[in-house]
């Protein structure tokens, strides 16, 4: 019996030990198992590429940005909701192919930062 197929029963029978399962449904569980364990081993699902909620071009709107993870759409997409999807900013950028400096900020609240910024000047001395 191939290593697949020996992972996908041990998962169907701890499942079966906790609820009552018919004949049908242990073998096509078995069998989505051990081709979902085979995939992932060979690297095929990491080949398949995720289909984003929206264009990436589309994403970063005036007063919103979307997330292409889910399709929720956010003033900022934070760290915190990142994490949700096992990603960092870093990877968030390069998985949907933006710019490594690309905030994931709406534009409108993108401009108010950089005016207030400037405003501040915190890059010149202050005088005491």
């Amino acid at each position: 019996m191939e290593s697949y197929i020996k992972e996908a029963l041990e998962i169907v029978k701890a499942q079966a030990s906790v609820r009552n399962m018919t004949e049908e449904e242990i073998t096509s569980m078995v069998q989505k198992l051990a081709k979902g364990i085979k995939e992932i081993s060979e690297g095929g699902a990491a080949a398949e590429q995720q289909t984003p909620a929206v264009d990436p071009k589309k994403a970063i709107k005036e007063k919103s940005i979307t997330c292409l993870e889910c399709g929720k759409s956010f003033k900022v997409i934070t760290k915190k909701h990142l994490a949700r999807y096992g990603l960092t900013p870093d990877e968030y950028r390069e998985k949907w192919g933006y710019p490594k400096k690309t905030p994931l900020v709406c534009k409108s609240l993108q401009r108010e930062r950089r005016k207030k910024m400037q405003e501040m000047q915190i890059w010149t001395k202050r005088k005491k």
